[in-house]
């Protein structure tokens, strides 16, 4: 018998497994590793974040010299980290992937998705290589991704650590702690700025800016290495710094041959005058901002060929490191400041350049910051240094002078969509200049972006195409020649109107002309019209270097291959001198003693003798005297160009030779002879007439104009209206045609004729028929307004006339909105309004009527400051507060008033002297400046005209004696 055994006695005990830490041995210490460097990097975005969002809920900007290395910091530490936590999460998951809380370990695994997911979207943040992630859209998409997975990881975190060891608090509160404090102290370290660890001031304080306006964010000097750092922009901005380094503003200063040579001028007369540089200040804030604001600029001494700031002109840091427009003063009126690099952006080690690099990539928003600020793109912005006035510390005259203005005429103008009183508007209103001036410029720069109506990447052009032919030729560039001529190009037009009779300017009008043409008579004598106009043109026409501009209507009327007509030709024996009895479209300046400015002598300016520029959207009328000789008998040819050289032979010639002391001889010029004037001749516009001489003839074939009937008959009218009373009859004449073809700028127009005349019946009666166009599209209602308030005003209606220029100010239609047109900015027309509740004050005083009174002169004087906000300097709005002013019994206010009246209003009284002197000395300008100015087109002597060889020889001799006779440095 077999015993049994018990059931106990066959079982082999059940062993447990041993429980083995998914955390262990060296996996601890890289875990510790990872959260020491975690807690920094936690506490470095805790930072980083405080002052993102300092900055989201202050629209300041906080980030500085410390936050840039803490940035840096961030990415070198999110870098480190990769490594181990790869190699700690992936064995971490596979030493736990058979646990048994299944929970826990799928809550691992979303760990550490979201933490891979951290790390690359940091990386794609940095850009790293040639992944540039330019798309704004996908890039906010990653930036939030970077800044939301942290606080998923951590609620994550916290989640799977439930399923593990006891959280410890105590420290994870200790640890929250030390984070805050550090946090706290980072940005207390943001007091530190390192751009005033080794700052200099001038001696003199804030004086040794003056007379410029510009001033440096602390009153301290910048180093000329802080503003010449152009190659460190080409790094990420190649294409625009190809573009600016053709540029003028590349070309302001010392390294511009014409600037040389009146700047060297200037510093001369002031070295000389007053035993210091300090008055040729007020060039350099524009021109010269680098030796300038590095203090350089002021030693006598300078070598204005081989300093080193010398050459830099308006280098890409000037005009981005600005900080503020202070005001629209002009005059370099704005603050500039040493900016803020990222850090290593000086240093030439390789390595450290592509940190750099990698920062701006991997942060662009500060950079971004610091060099492009809203203001850049305004009009106020440019008028820092496109709007000048002379002050007496250059002059020794007057405290105020104007000069070169772009920014006012600009603002006054319907292409602003801020002037009231244009006699055309675009479709819509340009905000500012860089419309025009910068256009879109495909690109595949670190920076380009889309630009609206461009497609593709952009860049704004940063050659700023304008008109300056002249630099590009000495320079011998003659693609950014062509690049100037290609933006003039429709800019300017030029029309053969129509033809007088008699040569008078009362005779018989034969117009339109085209494409039928009056026959012309044989011994008769005519008048040809011609008509110039503005068309895409935010100023006036010329701006800029208006002494020196030369632009001019070049005639030429042949009969077969005879010239028997001629004006506006360039004389060889001369230079290339343009005729001075030509018709300039320039304003020709004098000193006080009646002497040309001609040499861009600033210090000697004192006041126009005549002012031809042309208005935005204007015209002007130039009348030509033909006399047809007898015996001719081939058909008559008509050619008007209108011509552009950037400077004329007389300041070339100046140009050349003070360059040739200096020792910099200028492209064209042979040492030792007079400059020979071959700087690019542009045609800007040019028409032709073909006209028959005999009756018997068939009529020849003159194309028609490409401009209605109706706008060639307005220009003509206009240009006869801006020359004032003299011929206010014929610009009647022509806006009755342009109401008889059916256009309601006929009417409009005939009003302000009416106006001007006095004639204020007929005025009214035109704006009555002008207010029947009230529903025509493009009807101009503020211009109606404004018209019928002048009206109004002086046929002492004042209680409607403020009611109409309170509505051609205010008003703002949908239609306006849509075009972007503002007119509470035409401080022409609040001034008006400001006069006619001045005389409404007057009247109740004059009434009895003393609070009435009291109460339209308070409401005037708010109005005359509301222009003083637009134009400080507006002496029509200082003179009536200071009338306002005495009438309130406030005689202080009164008197500060009345000074600047005096400051910035014209001395008429020596002007008149000027004027007398200039007139006696040349005889072509005194013509020029006439009420009314007839060309002849068969003067004796004239350059390019047939002659006889006795006359030829007296021409050539008279031209001689004109020129030894002209002042030093020429004159006209």
């Amino acid at each position: 018998m077999v015993a049994k055994s018990s059931p106990q006695e066959g079982m082999q005990p059940v062993r447990k497994k041993p429980y083995v830490r998914s955390v262990s041995g060296r996996m601890r210490v890289l875990l510790y590793f990872i959260f020491g460097l975690v807690a920094v990097l936690a506490a470095n975005s805790a930072y980083l974040s405080s002052v993102t969002a300092m900055e989201w809920f202050t629209g300041e900007t906080y980030q500085d010299y410390f936050y840039q290395y803490m940035f840096l910091a961030h990415l070198v530490m999110g870098l480190v980290l990769i490594t181990p936590f790869l190699i700690f999460g992936v064995r971490h998951m596979l030493a736990a992937k058979d646990r048994k809380n299944r929970r826990a370990v799928r809550i691992g695994y979303a760990l550490f998705g979201v933490c891979v997911a951290v790390l690359v979207s940091g990386l794609l943040l940095m850009r790293l290589g040639g992944f540039d992630l330019r798309d704004p859209s996908a890039r906010q998409t990653i930036y939030w991704m970077h800044v939301a997975c942290p606080l998923v990881a951590g609620w994550l975190y916290w989640l799977h650590r439930l399923a593990g060891p006891r959280i410890k608090w105590r420290i994870g509160g200790a640890y929250l702690g030390a984070v805050a404090t550090a946090v706290l102290a980072m940005l207390w370290l943001q007091a530190q700025d390192p751009r005033e660890w080794h700052a200099l001031g001038p001696e003199s304080g804030v004086k040794y800016f003056e007379p410029s306006l510009a001033r440096t964010s602390t009153g301290d000097f910048i180093p000329a290495e802080n503003l010449m750092n152009d190659e460190y922009c080409k790094t990420c901005h190649a294409d625009v710094h190809a573009q600016w380094s053709d540029s003028v503003h590349r070309f302001s200063s010392f390294n511009n041959p014409p600037y040389l040579a009146s700047v060297t001028e200037t510093r001369k007369v002031s070295m000389e005058r007053d035993q210091s540089v300090q008055a040729s200040r007020w060039c350099a804030g524009c021109h010269d901002p680098v030796p300038f604001f590095s203090g350089a600029f002021d030693d006598p001494n300078f070598d204005a060929l081989k300093h080193p700031t010398s050459q830099a002109g308006i280098t890409c840091t000037v005009c981005h490191a600005i900080t503020n427009v202070n005001s629209n003063r002009g005059n370099a009126d704005y603050t500039i400041e040493s900016p803020l690099h990222y850090p290593f952006a000086s240093s030439e080690n390789r390595a450290l350049q592509w940190v750099n690099q990698q920062l701006i990539k991997a942060k662009p928003a500060f950079h971004k910051k610091t060099f492009l600020k809203d203001f850049h793109s305004t009009a106020e912005f440019c008028s820092t240094c496109h709007k000048v006035h002379l002050p007496g510390e250059l002059t020794k005259y007057k405290e105020f002078l104007r000069g070169q203005n772009h920014y006012d005429p600009y603002l006054l103008s319907g292409v602003s969509g801020h002037g009231i009183r244009s006699f055309y508007y675009p479709p819509k209103a340009q905000p500012n200049c860089n419309n025009c001036h910068m256009p879109a410029q495909p690109s595949d720069d670190f920076g380009a972006k889309q630009i609206a109506g461009a497609d593709g990447l952009n860049v704004h052009n940063h050659l700023f195409p304008s008109a300056n032919t002249g630099i590009a030729w000495l320079r011998d560039k003659p693609d950014i020649v062509r690049a100037h001529q290609d933006f003039l190009d429709g800019v300017m037009r030029v029309d053969i109107f129509g033809v007088r009779e008699g040569g008078e300017i009362d005779g018989q009008l034969t117009a339109p002309i085209r494409p039928a043409a009056p026959v012309l008579v044989p011994g008769n004598r005519y008048l040809v019209e011609a008509v110039i106009r503005t068309l895409k043109m935010g100023h006036l026409f010329t701006q800029g270097t208006v002494d020196s501009n030369e632009i001019w209507l070049d005639v030429v009327v042949k009969s077969g291959d005879r010239i028997i007509g001629r004006s506006g030709a360039m004389n060889p024996d001369l230079g290339n001198e343009v005729d001075p009895w030509s018709h300039f479209v320039n304003v020709f300046v004098i000193d006080k003693d009646g002497n040309r400015i001609d040499r861009r002598n600033a210090q000697d300016i004192f006041t126009p003798l005549y002012n031809n520029q042309i208005p935005p959207g204007a015209g002007q009328t130039v009348h030509y005297e033909l006399e047809v000789p007898s015996g001719v008998s081939e058909q008559l040819v008509v050619e008007v160009k209108l011509m552009y050289r950037k400077f004329d032979q007389r300041y070339m010639d100046f140009v050349a030779r003070s360059n040739e002391e200096l020792g910099a001889n200028i492209r064209g010029h042979e040492p030792g002879k007079p400059y020979v004037n071959n700087l690019p001749v542009t045609v800007l516009a040019s028409d032709s007439v073909v006209f028959a001489v005999d009756d018997a003839e068939e009529p020849p074939e003159n194309g028609d104009r490409d401009i209605p009937t109706w706008q060639r008959w307005n220009d003509y009218g206009i240009g006869l209206l801006l020359k004032g009373r003299a011929e206010l009859r014929q610009a009647e004449e022509a806006f009755k045609h342009v109401e008889e073809l059916n256009r309601w700028d006929g009417p409009m127009n005939l009003a302000r004729v009416y106006t001007a005349e006095g004639r204020l019946d007929d005025a009214v009666a035109a704006l009555q028929r002008a207010d029947a166009f009230r529903d025509a599209e493009g009807f101009p209602r503020w211009t109606w307004a404004w018209q019928s308030g002048a009206v109004n005003r002086q046929q002492g209606r004042l209680v409607e006339a403020i009611q109409n220029l309170r509505s051609a100010l205010e008003d703002s239609t949908a239609v306006m909105q849509q075009r972007q047109f503002d007119f509470s900015l035409d401080y022409e027309v609040i001034n008006l309004l400001g006069q006619t509740q001045f005389d409404l004050g007057r009247l109740r005083a004059r009434q009895g009527r003393t609070d009435e009174a009291h109460e339209a002169w308070t409401e005037a004087v708010a109005t005359f400051q509301r222009t003083l906000a637009i134009d400080s300097e507006n002496f029509t709005a200082h003179h009536n507060l200071q009338l306002l002013h005495a009438e309130l019994g406030e005689p202080e206010k009164a008197a500060e008033h009345a000074g600047l009246h005096l400051r910035y209003k014209m001395d008429d009284n020596a002007k008149g002297r000027a004027e007398r002197l200039a007139r006696e000395k040349y005889p072509a300008a005194n013509h020029a400046a006439e009420a009314v100015v007839k060309y002849s087109l068969s003067r004796d002597g004239a350059p390019g005209l047939a002659q006889t060889d006795a006359n030829a020889e007296s021409a050539k001799e008279s031209d001689q004696i004109a020129l030894e006779d002209a002042p030093a440095g020429g004159g006209q």
